[in-house]
Formats: C-alpha cells, sequence, structure tokens
C-alpha cells in the first residue's frame, strides 16, 4: 500500500471534522519543514469533498507553509553557524556554498521563488536563505507568492473542474509546473535588465 494511497484515505476520514483546517494547517507546516510529500495528495480529495471552503482550505495551507518556512529560515539563521563547516565539507565545497551565498544576495528573491513552484523540496530554499541570511522580508513574500500560486491553483482546478480536478491535474501538472517556472524565469530575467 503506497504512502498516497494511505493518505488520501486518511483525507476522507477528516473531510467532515471539525478540525479539518487546523489538519491542513499542520500537514502544509509539515510539509515544508520535514516531511517532503506532496500536499497536493491530501488537499484535492478535501477540496473536491469540501467546495465551501475551498479558498479558505488553500488559504490555511499557505498560511501553514509560510509558518513552516519560517521554522527553517529559522534553523538555518541560527544554527547553520554551529553546523555550517560540517554541512559544507560533508555535502559541498567552500567554493560551491560562496556560490550559492552569492546568488542568494543577488537573486535570492527569485531562487526562493522558483524553489517554491517546482517540485523540489522547499526545505532547500528554507535552509539557504536562513544560513546566508537572506532577507526575512522577502524570503517571506517569496515563500507567500509561490506557494498562494500552488494552493489557490489547486482551488481554482477544483472550483473550474470538480470531481475531474485530480485526473486534469494528473495529466497537466507537468506541463502547468513547466509553463510557470518558465514565467518565473522571463520574470527572473528581466528583473536582471532593470
Amino acid at each position: 500500500m503506497s504512502l498516497i494511497y494511505t493518505l488520501k484515505q486518511h483525507t476522507k476520514s477528516i473531510v467532515n471534522s471539525k478540525h479539518m483546517l487546523k489538519g491542513i494547517t499542520l500537514a502544509s507546516f509539515l510539509e515544508s519543514t520535514i516531511v517532503p510529500i506532496p500536499l497536493e495528495a491530501v488537499m484535492i480529495p478535501l477540496m473536491q469533498a469540501r467546495r465551501e471552503k475551498l479558498w479558505l482550505i488553500a488559504l490555511m495551507a499557505t498560511i501553514g507553509c509560510i509558518v513552516g518556512a519560517i521554522a527553517g529560515y529559522a534553523l538555518g539563521y541560527y544554527l547553520f553557524d554551529l553546523v555550517g563547516d560540517w554541512i559544507i565539507e560533508t555535502f559541498s565545497n567552500q567554493d560551491q556554498f560562496e556560490q550559492i551565498s552569492s546568488k542568494m544576495d543577488d537573486q535570492g528573491f527569485w531562487f526562493v521563488l522558483t524553489l517554491g513552484i517546482v517540485p523540489i523540496p522547499f526545505q532547500i530554499a528554507m535552509l539557504a536563505a536562513g544560513a546566508t541570511k537572506f532577507s526575512l522580508m522577502y524570503f517571506l513574500i517569496a515563500t507567500a507568492i509561490a506557494r498562494s500560486l500552488r494552493y489557490f491553483g489547486l482551488a481554482l482546478v477544483v472550483f473550474l473542474a470538480g470531481n475531474k480536478a485530480e485526473e486534469l491535474i494528473k495529466t497537466y501538472k507537468t506541463k502547468a509546473i513547466v509553463v510557470i517556472t518558465a514565467i518565473v524565469a522571463l520574470l527572473w530575467w528581466l528583473s536582471t535588465l532593470i
């Protein structure tokens, strides 16, 4: 039995729970911090079952992710000094870290925004932003934009497609991610010209 199947079955049990919104907020927090499992597996069936709370579900998922992002940023910010040399020596080298630091200084907003959209664990953006002491305000704005695109985009698909949303998302998810990432990359490139 797959983990996604188990999550979907658990979702069915919380659909009518009075704690449903708290649960989706907690799930979003966990997904953005320690559980790299796509929240879509839970959100799409939940949104389809509770269409009257569709936009509220998207909002609570966004809030949960932002709170998780703050926690991840804080870990990078405060703990990187304690274990940073070990992390650099184990997983990278000093030159690569300097390159990432430079990119975070020059293009951190776009870096965070892009990682918030593409299906790469968002923990990378959180830790890199904190470790390089990137502006918390810009980090939170980029996180809010990226995750709002993701969660409110799901809500829009459910709103428009109803019960066919899950099938549509499975069919077009990769294409949608490529298009959105291309748009972000274009905006990123245009911002360097200004």
